[in-house]
């Protein structure tokens, strides 16, 4: 029974999303109410619940997201990933012109979700493939399985803190461990893929397309945009001041008065905060930038990101009454009697879900909610923790389909039908996706 009540929560929540064309947020809600009434938690207790699972994942992750969101504004606003993308070409060349846009793609993707990090780049290696003859196709390959990975496995971006959170693994350790997992990831989901698509379906390797659907896009002259080094330290300032703190924590006595500065500098909200007045500097006031206009697009970012912060509250109000209605001890204790590890448990658990809901963020949120006492079991911050919000990341991209607003857009920017875009797009988030949990089970032999 407590399965089968999963399963028409989860149908249920599909209906609504798909066929009624509801609100994600309210169908997330509304679904987490009638499932909470299922499984026979206390009507008066159910505010409560919905309540608690929305402000317990939005209280920390509310700063991190939004924080977040503003320094890619930024960093975007000024032009200062248009310089990343274009001098990691130019020095590149011809010859490994993938590993360039690998490259920019991971840097600018650490700062911006997929769908934005989508519309940055994408400009760019359009007017490289132009100029290179090249297909868009060759370049963007690699450009989307890159800006996949570092949306799934790497905080600060949503899904990956949300996950950290709920499993209660540490964030430094699951940013650390998501480097080297993504490297082979990236390898196997970009140019390898790529070589193997070309060969096997030539077709979608189309030259000269048109990219109107984008919109309107800014025209940077170069001279006009921030300098590389300090976009990339720009970019990438989150990221090095949590890897130093945990690279600290490790090497440093506790209790030394320069090891508790560093981990007071190298906490989350600390290190997004520092990184954003860092770049209001660096990407608004040095730029000859009025605070009114920085300001203006801190807003801007922060109204693109408002529903996906209620969608991730939604889902943290699903995962809470899952919890509080004995589902996730539930499946936590049947997997704990199954053969499957709980690495290989917590990717198929989102995959399946990632399948049926087509929002990774929701498939991620719903699948940790599940599995977290699995995970507690190994203790607080523990890296086998951390892998395991590595696998539900992994997990979260598989199989991108029509219920997921990436398909289509990969389908619109590439100029692919939509068997060219199942063949092409929905088979690149398969491998993508099989690429990481192998790399992650790799990992866990020798952690």
């Amino acid at each position: 029974m407590p399965l089968l009540i999963v399963l028409l929560g989860v149908a249920l929540l599909i209906f609504m999303i798909i066929k009624l064309k509801l609100n994600t947020f309210v169908s997330l809600v509304v679904t987490a109410f009638l499932i909470a009434l299922m499984l026979q938690i206390p009507i008066a207790k159910i505010p409560t619940t919905i309540e608690t699972g929305i402000g317990g994942q939005l209280g920390h992750l509310a700063v991190i997201f939004g924080f977040g969101s503003m320094l890619g504004q930024l960093v975007s606003d000024s032009g200062g990933g248009y310089r990343i993308a274009t001098t990691l070409i130019q020095k590149f060349g011809r010859r490994w012109i993938q590993v360039a846009v690998i490259l920019a793609s991971f840097i600018i993707g650490l700062a911006l979700f997929f769908e934005v990090g989508l519309v940055v780049v994408l400009p760019i290696i359009f007017i490289i493939a132009r100029e290179m003859d090249m297909p868009l196709m060759y370049l963007g390959v690699p450009m989307a399985a890159t800006l996949n990975v570092t949306h799934a496995f790497l905080p600060p971006h949503p899904a990956p803190t949300a996950i950290t959170d709920i499993l209660g693994a540490n964030l430094g350790h699951v940013l650390l461990l998501g480097i080297i997992a993504a490297i082979p990831t990236i390898i196997v989901a970009g140019p390898l893929y790529n070589y193997f698509l070309h060969k096997l379906y030539p077709k979608v390797y189309r030259k000269n397309l048109d990219i109107a659907v984008l919109g309107e896009y800014k025209e940077f002259e170069l001279d006009e945009t921030p300098g590389f080094g300090i976009s990339v330290l720009t970019a990438m300032l989150p990221v090095i001041l949590i890897a130093v703190a945990t690279i600290c924590s490790f090497i440093l006595p506790k209790g030394n008065p320069v090891n508790e500065f560093i981990q007071f500098v190298g906490a989350p909200d600390a290190a997004m905060l520092i990184s954003l007045l860092f770049a209001v500097v660096t990407m608004g006031l040095m730029r000859n930038k009025k605070m009114e206009e920085i300001s203006n697009s801190m807003v801007t970012s922060v109204k693109q990101i408002a529903m996906m912060l209620l969608i991730i509250g939604g889902g943290g109000a699903f995962k809470q009454v899952l919890v509080d209605g004995g589902i996730s001890k539930y499946v936590s204790d049947l997997f704990a009697h199954t053969s499957l590890s709980p690495i290989v448990a917590a990717w198929l658990i989102t995959a399946i879900l990632r399948i049926a809901l087509g929002s990774s963020t929701v498939s991620a949120m719903t699948a940790a909610g599940l599995i977290a006492p699995m995970a507690h079991q190994f203790g607080a911050n523990s890296s086998m923790a951390a892998l395991m919000v590595l696998a539900v990341g992994a997990g979260s991209v598989f199989g991108g389909h029509v219920n997921d607003a990436g398909f289509w857009m990969i389908k619109e920017y590439f100029g692919l039908s939509l068997k060219e875009n199942f063949i092409a797009w929905t088979t690149l988030t398969c491998v993508l996706a099989v690429a990481g949990l192998v790399t992650v089970m790799v990992m866990a032999m020798f952690v």
